[in-house]
């Protein structure tokens, strides 16, 4: 049986309903998450592996993990 390569996954925010709490960034272990300008959360996509620790944490639920095409 051979080894099916898995999708690349990366976690995505709307931006336009982020709050900016923060909490995402407290959660993610790759320090992948930023608040940017004190506006919204932004993905390092560089970093990110798409565990989804910042999406369970989310209070506002606008940050999902979806599948990168590459």
């Amino acid at each position: 049986m051979a080894n099916a390569k898995r999708t690349p996954r990366k976690a995505a925010v709307l931006q336009e309903q982020c709050v900016a709490c923060g909490c995402c960034v407290k959660v993610c272990p790759l320090h992948a998450i930023a608040i940017y300008k004190g506006i919204h959360a932004a993905v390092d996509y560089t970093k990110c592996v798409g565990c989804g620790k910042c999406a369970k944490e989310c209070p506002a639920s606008v940050i999902t993990i979806q599948e990168v095409t590459v």
